[in-house]
């Protein structure tokens, strides 16, 4: 780096810092992360890593050196310019003659380095978990510019060490869980929603009499006597499919049966939770005196180890906040002022502009990354349950409530709770919620005991909550509580050079999950996406480009058909043509005309290289989806 950094140069910088980084984690992050920063900063080499404290060692993620990686470096950091780095916490810059400065550093002549620029990587709790440097075989003269750029870059490296961190802390939540299964002394049974065995605890072979190999995927119905096992399925289906974990009691026990047929009479609690997007249910069958206590154990860390799931699969399924137009860079600096305070923030912002992404980014960049990011939608939520939901409940609070529940501000206590949606919140709850900010404490429903918290709050709406204050439906002073640091995410139609950069990485992630190969957009295609106004925002792209990647035909997509208002193709007609406007109902019978003549050709055979779906160019579980939908069956 001989000379300073230009506007244009810093700015193409960090753009290229950032498109060689936005989708990679863990190792791929910190090669990609070093390798483009050499090469915007126009340095020999970079590195970024890791400090072994007891060795007083470096150990690095990634090394970038003279056009290649080197894959193992570590050195003691004694007599280098690192030791600076780390043991001031602080960043070492030397323009020239680092050799003659550091002349125990071994590493340095073979690097025919002239000048070094390290910073320190630091956690939540302000220690050095390890540095970013770059070294240079030329003079490295001062520029505020680039420094700038080494700083930013070194926050990101420590929000990946954060990253990795949650990911052990997540295997360590799942090592305890399953340590607490087997501690019990009665039997704990994880079931699917066809009632299959999908994880049970040591107890659960020794109280059914069965071997390991044979509790996975065994029909636990088959375990219960035929009148229990009616009962059973009663009980499990009157949980109901809401999103909040449900429990109940099996009144009166229930007769169960060991792997040799012998009965046993048992008692059992059955408790309903949804993890990924499917319904689970968890039965213990135990002492009722001992039931309730380790019912609410497993709960809790079911919540705790889904919190931690739901932060990692963020983090790792496209939690960039990508795009550079200048609303946008404008609020990613409000984040980066906000995010390290506890300072309660109000992000509004039209539906579909990426709220929840807002939110993340806030708290992952916080000190509090490290503990659990705990969501509440307060519109998705029934008025009856949002106060249970919040502030958890007592055994016996109302019907239903069977056994003492923790809320989600428990759940967060010493992490970040976000409130989505929170104009929808009733007006009864918001005087709890206000005094939650305001002194850190609850009582949960049907308790007198207080319960004392350490939450930051982030909250979201689409609403125009001083409107809401006006029309008496938000309270002014919950407002002004909330509204301590507002966010205005930009729509999407105020950041149309976004529009390609987004749109590129859409169809990037869509077609690897959908398993097609499809070609870039074209500038023609960008285009056309930024003449749209998208009233649905990033989320209405995202939808777009997925309608647009299925219905690609030889790895061209189809922005005909995808965007919104496109009607379904029609054959080409020549100019002229008074050919009618075909009915929803005339399309339909068009589609299962031109399907019926596929599966014809292909001799009804739907997947495969010569199947009806290749024919169609879509993929099989496509096209057996549509025949569903269209009744179309194979003739007898």
């Amino acid at each position: 780096m001989d000379k300073p950094l230009k506007g244009l140069e810093e700015h193409e910088a960090l753009k290229a810092i950032l498109a060689g980084t936005s989708r990679e984690t863990g190792r791929d992050f910190f090669r990609a992360l070093v390798k483009t920063l050499a090469e915007a900063l126009h340095t020999t080499g970079a590195w970024v890593t890791r400090l072994d404290e007891g060795a007083r060692e470096l150990d690095s993620f990634a090394l970038w050196i003279n056009g290649g990686f080197v894959d193992t470096y570590r050195y003691a950091i004694e007599g280098t310019p690192c030791e600076d780095v780390i043991g001031a916490c602080r960043r070492v810059h030397v323009p020239e003659n680092v050799i003659e400065l550091y002349p125990k550093d071994a590493d340095l002549r073979p690097f025919k380095a002239v000048s070094y620029l390290g910073v320190p990587l630091v956690d939540h709790e302000d220690r050095v978990v390890g540095n970013l440097a770059v070294i240079d075989s030329r003079p490295m003269p001062e520029d505020p510019k680039a420094l700038a750029i080494i700083d930013i870059f070194a926050a990101r490296a420590a929000a990946e060490v954060a990253r990795l961190r949650v990911e052990d802390e997540l295997r360590d939540r799942e090592r305890e869980l399953q340590g607490l299964l087997d501690s019990a002394h009665d039997a704990i049974v994880q079931l699917d929603d066809a009632y299959r065995i999908v994880r049970a605890n040591r107890a659960t072979e020794k109280t059914f009499r069965l071997k390991p190999d044979r509790l996975g995927g065994t029909d636990f119905l088959k375990l219960l006597g035929e009148d229990a096992a009616k009962r059973f399925r009663r009980y499990a289906e009157s949980l109901g499919d809401g999103a909040a974990p449900q429990s109940t009691w099996v009144s009166g026990g229930l007769e169960a049966r060991r792997g040799d047929g012998t009965p046993f009479p048992a008692e059992a609690s059955l408790a309903r939770f949804v993890s990924g997007g499917k319904r689970f249910v968890t039965v213990i069958l135990r002492d009722v005196n001992d039931r309730l206590e380790a019912e609410r154990r497993i709960s809790s860390l079911q919540r705790e180890t889904e919190a931690l799931r739901d932060e990692l699969r963020a983090v790792e399924g496209g939690g960039e906040i990508l795009g550079g137009a200048p609303c946008l860079l404008a609020m990613l600096d409000d984040i980066a002022q906000v995010a390290p305070t506890d300072a309660t923030v109000l992000i509004q912002g039209e539906t579909g502009t990426g709220k929840e992404l807002v939110a993340r980014a806030i708290h992952t960049a916080g000190k509090r990354r490290d503990r659990a990011l705990v969501k509440v939608n307060c519109g998705a939520i029934p008025a009856t349950l949002i106060e249970s939901e919040l502030f958890g409940h007592e055994k016996g609070a109302f019907t239903g409530a069977t056994a003492r529940r923790d809320g989600r501000f428990l759940a967060a206590d010493g992490g970040t709770l976000f409130l989505d949606e929170i104009g929808e919140l009733p007006l009864e709850l918001q005087v709890k919620l206000l005094r939650v900010l305001q002194e850190g404490e609850f009582e949960p429903v049907g308790s007198s005991r207080t319960q004392k918290v350490d939450v930051r709050v982030i909250a979201a709406t689409h609403r125009d909550l001083e409107k809401e204050v006006e029309a008496g439906r938000f309270r002014a002073d919950l407002f002004y509580r909330l509204n301590v640091f507002p966010l205005r995410v930009p729509p999407l139609r105020e950041r149309k050079e976004d529009i390609g950069v987004l749109a590129a990485a859409f169809v990037e992630r869509v077609a690897a999950k959908v398993g097609r190969k499809v070609e870039p957009l074209g500038d023609a295609d960008v285009r056309r996406l930024q003449a749209c106004d998208w009233p649905g925002n990033i989320r209405e792209l995202q939808n777009t480009i997925e309608r647009g990647v299925i219905t690609a035909r030889d790895g061209k997509i189809d922005l005909e058909r995808a965007l919104p208002g496109a009607a379904p193709r029609e054959p080409e007609r020549s100019e002229g043509s008074d050919a009618p406007i075909r009915t929803a109902k005339e399309m339909e019978q068009l589609e299962r005309e031109n399907l019926i003549r596929a599966l014809e050709a292909a001799n009804w055979k739907v997947a495969g290289d010569d199947g009806a779906a290749a024919r169609l160019g879509l993929k099989p579980s496509t096209l057996n989806s549509r025949l569903r939908a269209l009744g179309i069956e194979r003739p007898r």
